[in-house]
């Protein structure tokens, strides 16, 4: 079990990360908002991307370009609802 909450935990850091790198500008959220984003991305984008090749599991690459579109995705509502977002320099 506690396992478990740590591998969604780290999986939700690198997917996280992932989508903060790819949205261009600076992305003004600490670690425990990239951590959400992340598990909220992996659970709706990895569901729905695995759901099209017929297997749900965690090595699906397409359950992982899921998370990181959908972890993107919440990633710029996120911005955009909080006005956070702000050009890089």
């Amino acid at each position: 079990m506690i396992l478990t909450i740590l591998g969604w935990i780290v999986f939700g850091l690198i997917v996280g990360f992932i989508a903060r790198a790819l949205v261009p500008g600076k992305d003004d959220i600490g670690i425990l908002p990239t951590i959400g984003l992340g598990i909220l991305g992996s659970v709706v984008g990895g569901l729905v991307f695995s759901l099209f090749s017929g297997r749900i599991e965690l090595s699906n690459p397409l359950g992982w370009i899921g998370s990181v579109i959908f972890a993107i995705i919440l990633l710029i509502i996120y911005n955009r609802v909080t006005g956070r977002k702000r050009a890089r320099r």
